[in-house]
C-alpha cells in the first residue's frame, strides 16, 4: 500500500473584485501565464545548468592500470595437479610463470583482475592476507584473482607447521610466502600505474574445447571467448584480459617441468604480435578439456592458434571512455555440507596415499573436519554493462552457460578457480551421470550447490543493474 498525505492551505477571504471585460481578462491572463513560464523555464535552465556544472566538476574517471612479475620457482618443489606424481619434485622449467594483473580504477573503487600461471589461486588463508593488504596500501577493495589451472605449477598449500610441510618441504613453504608478497606487489604495482582509460569488449565463438565428461548428446560446451581490451585515453593499449574454458592438461604428467600450458603459449604468442600486455583468465572448466587437429597439436601449436582468434577478436573491438564510470561487487559467501566425511580417519588416509601425507593434512582446513565447506561467488559490474562473475572452484561450463543466458548485462564472463579453491562444482545432471568431477572424491560440494550459487551471482548482477526498485522502496 502507498500512503500519501495532502497538506492543506488555508486562505484568509479577501474583498470582491468587480469582473472585468472578458477581452482584457484574456489579456491579462496570457500575460501573466508567458511572465510565469518565462521565469519558470529561466529557473529550470540555471538549475540545469548549475547540475551540469556541479556533475562535471565531480565527474568520475575511468582509470586502468597493468603490472606483470614472474613467479616461476626458483628451486625444486612439489608440483600441482596429478595426484599420481605424489610428491615428486620439479626437474625444471619448460617456461617462466607469471602473475599479471589489471587494476580498475573509478575514483574510491577499484578492482584488481588477476591471472596466475598456477593451477589454482591462493588459499583463503592467502587471499585474506592479500586482501588486507592491498586495501590497505592502494585501497583496492575488490579483487578476481584466478589460476589458469596449469597441472604444472607448484603446490602452494603446504604451510610451516609440523606433518604439513614444515622440514620435509621449505623449500614448497618459502615460496608459497613469497608468492603472497609478489600478488600483493604486483596489484599494488597495477595500482600505481593507473591512468584514464578507455574500455571495450567482445566475444567469439571458438570450436578448441570439448566436453571431456557427459555420455549425453549433444554435450554441453562453453565455446565463447571473451576478450577486454584496456586502452591509454590516447589509444595506447594497456592491457587485454582473455576469457576461455579448456583444462590445460596437454603436457604429460611425467613431464615435471613447470609450465604455463597452452594459456602462457597463447598470452606470449598475443604479446609478440601486438605488442600488447595479456592477461588470462580460465572459465567454467571442470568439464571441458583442449580439442585439437593436427595443426593444433602440442602446448605452443595450440597457443598460437588461440592467439590468432584472440587477435582477431581483439581487433573488432572499439574501446571508448564510459560515459559513466562506475563500479560495483559483491561477494558471497557460502556454507554446505560436504559430501564425504573429512572428519573419518579413513577418509583422511585416502587423500593421504592419493596425494602425499604433508599435502592432505595442510588441506585439512578446520570447515573440512567439520564436514563443511564455505566457497564463494565474487560478482563485479563495471560501467554498468559488463559482469564478471568469479568462482572458487572448478565449475562445469554449463553452470556459466546458464548463467550468461540468464544475466541482462551488455556482456557476462565467467571466471574460473577465482578467489579460492573448492574442487569441482558439477551441475545436477552432471553429478546423476556420475565419472570424474562429478562424484564426491574430487567433488566434495553438496549436490545443487554450484546452481545456488549461480542464482546468487545472478541477483547480485540484477541488484546492480537496479532491476529490484519495488524491494528498495519498501527498505525502511
Amino acid at each position: 500500500m502507498i500512503l500519501s498525505s495532502v497538506h492543506h492551505k488555508h486562505f484568509k477571504s479577501r474583498p470582491k473584485i468587480a469582473p472585468l471585460d472578458s477581452c482584457l481578462q484574456n489579456t491579462i491572463f496570457f500575460f501573466v501565464a508567458e511572465r510565469i513560464l518565462t521565469m519558470k523555464l529561466y529557473r529550470s535552465l540555471t538549475l540545469a545548468l548549475v547540475l551540469l556544472v556541479s556533475s562535471s566538476a565531480h565527474a568520475k574517471q575511468f582509470k586502468a592500470g597493468f603490472a606483470s612479475q614472474e613467479i616461476t620457482p626458483l628451486k625444486a618443489t612439489p608440483m600441482w595437479g596429478y595426484g599420481a606424481r605424489h610428491a615428486a619434485l620439479s626437474t625444471g622449467v619448460r617456461d617462466s610463470l607469471f602473475v599479471k594483473v589489471v587494476v580498475i580504477d573509478v575514483e574510491s573503487e577499484k578492482l584488481a583482475i588477476v591471472g596466475l600461471d598456477l593451477g589454482r589461486s591462493p588459499t583463503d588463508a592467502m587471499m585474506a592476507r592479500i586482501r588486507i593488504s592491498i586495501k590497505e596500501t592502494s585501497n583496492v577493495g575488490l579483487v578476481l584473482i584466478s589460476g589458469s589451472h596449469t597441472h604444472h605449477g607448484p603446490v602452494i598449500e603446504l604451510l610451516d607447521e609440523p606433518g604439513k610441510g614444515k622440514d620435509a618441504f621449505d623449500d614448497a613453504v618459502a615460496y608459497s610466502k613469497e608468492l603472497e608478497f609478489k600478488i600483493i606487489q604486483t596489484i599494488n604495482a597495477a595500482a600505481a600505474n593507473a591512468r584514464p582509460a578507455k574500455i571495450g569488449w567482445g566475444t567469439k565463438s571458438v570450436a578448441m574445447n570439448r566436453n571431456r565428461h557427459s555420455k549425453i548428446e549433444p554435450k554441453p560446451v562453453d565455446t565463447e571467448l571473451g576478450v577486454i581490451r584496456l586502452d591509454a585515453s590516447d589509444g595506447k593499449p594497456i592491457a587485454m584480459i582473455v576469457n576461455y574454458a579448456a583444462h590445460p592438461t596437454m603436457m604429460d604428467a611425467s613431464d615435471l617441468r613447470f609450465s604455463a600450458e597452452w594459456p602462457g603459449a597463447m598470452m606470449k604468442a598475443v604479446e609478440q604480435q601486438v605488442d600488447t600486455p595479456c592477461v588470462f583468465m580460465q572459465g567454467a572448466s571442470g568439464d571441458l578439456s583442449t580439442s585439437t587437429t593436427e595443426e593444433t597439436r602440442g602446448v605452443d601449436a595450440f597457443g598460437k592458434a588461440m592467439a590468432v582468434n584472440v587477435i582477431e577478436t581483439a581487433a573488432a573491438i572499439t574501446t571508448k571512455v564510459p560515459d559513466r564510470p562506475r563500479l560495483k561487487g559483491a561477494e558471497d559467501i557460502f556454507e554446505f555440507p560436504t559430501r564425504m566425511a573429512f572428519n573419518n580417519p579413513l577418509t583422511q588416509a585416502i587423500f593421504s596415499t592419493a596425494f602425499f601425507p604433508e599435502l592432505a593434512s595442510a588441506s585439512m582446513s578446520d570447515d573440512l573436519l567439520k564436514n563443511s565447506i564455505r566457497p564463494r561467488i565474487t560478482t563485479v559490474l563495471i560501467n554498468q554493462e559488463l559482469a564478471l562473475v568469479g568462482g572458487s572452484g572448478e565449475f562445469f561450463c554449463d553452470h556459466a552457460i546458464r548463467l550468461k543466458q540468464r544475466s541482462r548485462a551488455a556482456e557476462t564472463f565467467f571466471f574460473g578457480y577465482c578467489n579460492g579453491h573448492h574442487m569441482y562444482f558439477p551441475t545436477i545432471e552432471a553429478a546423476a551421470e556420475g565419472g570424474y568431477g562429478a562424484d564426491s572424491a574430487v567433488s566434495w560440494v553438496s549436490l545443487g550447490a554450484g546452481e545456488e550459487m549461480m542464482d546468487q551471482a545472478l541477483l547480485q548482477i540484477y541488484k546492480m543493474l537496479g532491476k529490484f526498485t519495488f524491494e528498495r522502496n519498501l527498505q525502511p
